[in-house]
């Protein structure tokens, strides 16, 4: 059965995206529904990152439709774009903490650039972000430069909360991470979508991740979303790519055995 216009809280239609004279995204068109975490794959280079960052604002479009939260950014106005981007925040690949500041500031950061808050009202939202993610107060006076990449993600993704957002977009989440940090951290993102009900739109290479935490995935090739839908349809597929992807060499381990359960950190 398909969603209700309602459900939709992100629609793509027909994008084109392109740099010089050549098109990354050609006539793509995506839904994202609320409340889902979607996992969107693809090879080097196939338009994963672009997407997201066109979605934004961040990457002008050449054609194509992008609604958000009922809201089209082509004709919406200024405030109207300005009100929806408080809706969602933003996890970049890797992290954008701001060198100079505290784990505490950076996460201050977008209250400050939103709202209107007193400096003590700012750090207890911003203490209580961090224990979310499960940093603690002794980490939130630390710099970038004195954190693990792991506490780099979390910090982050306390930042995207900052605002108590409705879609968060996360780029990469756990490149860079070993195994068992990026385990925790899928979890993190797991349990934060459940208790917060978030609608979470996921770039990542990260077959685990796929597998244990995405209700849906779409998978970019030749410019356009090839296949969509939960891990079976993924691994049902018969497109090149995707086929190769989920059921290639380094995939085998994860179809032949079930993918663990994902549970909140402890």
């Amino acid at each position: 059965m398909e969603p209700s216009d309602q459900q939709i809280i992100i629609s793509v239609r027909d994008l084109v995206v392109g740099f010089g004279d050549r098109n990354v995204l050609d006539h793509l068109s995506l839904d994202v529904r609320r409340g889902e975490i979607l996992g969107i794959v693809g090879a080097s280079g196939s338009g994963k990152s672009v997407l997201m960052r066109t979605i934004i604002g961040l990457v002008p479009k050449r054609e194509g439709q992008i609604t958000i939260l009922n809201t089209d950014r082509d004709t919406a106005s200024a405030e109207a774009i300005n009100a929806i981007e408080r809706h969602w925040g933003i996890l970049f690949q890797q992290g954008a903490l701001f060198s100079s500041l505290t784990v505490r500031q950076n996460v201050e950061f977008p209250m400050r650039e939103y709202l209107t808050l007193s400096d003590s009202l700012r750090t207890e939202v911003a203490m209580t972000k961090l224990g979310m993610v499960g940093l603690s107060a002794q980490d939130a006076e630390k710099y970038p430069s004195e954190l693990s990449g792991g506490m780099v993600k979390r910090v982050a993704l306390a930042r995207a909360l900052a605002l108590d957002p409705k879609i968060v977009f996360l780029d990469e989440p756990t490149s860079g991470l070993d195994p068992i940090s990026a385990g925790e951290f899928d979890a993190l993102i797991k349990t934060l979508q459940r208790t917060l009900g978030l609608t979470v739109f996921m770039v990542t290479h990260d077959l685990d991740s796929l597998h244990a935490i995405c209700d849906r995935i779409a998978a970019i090739a030749d410019g356009k979303v090839v296949v969509e839908g939960p891990m079976k349809t993924m691994l049902a597929s018969e497109h090149p790519w995707v086929k190769a992807y989920f059921q290639g060499a380094r995939a085998r381990g994860e179809i032949l055995g079930e993918p663990s359960s994902v549970s909140g950190p402890h």
